[in-house]
């Protein structure tokens, strides 16, 4: 789960699916990023100042898939962009076990809701 706080004075709206990628300790990107889980629909969400919305991850297990085809490396970061932006953020996701292979889409996103995780 990922919370999206507005440390803002003034109310701001999202809008749609973060951006989200496994990267690692030399902030590289492993594999590929998330694709969109559809589970839930997008809806605009209107955050006053100080409060929160949230959106869900999800990560398949890295070991269904021969180690010579996944190329696994461990994680230390996700890289998320919040919707509608290009400026990215850092948050520290150590030990998981991403595929390096982009063609296996082991990430998930969903869309952003009101209220925390």
């Amino acid at each position: 789960m990922i919370d999206f706080t507005n440390k803002s004075s003034a109310t701001c709206t999202m809008y749609g699916y973060p951006g989200l990628s496994i990267t690692s300790s030399s902030q590289a990107q492993i594999g590929a990023a998330a694709t969109r889980d559809v589970v839930r629909a997008p809806t605009t969400v209107t955050l006053a100042p100080g409060a929160t919305a949230n959106t869900t991850f999800g990560l398949i297990d890295s070991t269904l898939y021969p180690t010579s085809q996944c190329k696994p490396e461990t994680s230390a970061y996700l890289t998320i962009y919040p919707p509608n932006t290009t400026q990215s953020m850092e948050v520290a996701y150590t030990g998981a076990t991403a595929c390096a292979n982009s063609s296996l889409k082991l990430l998930t996103v969903e869309a952003v809701a009101a209220g925390n995780g």
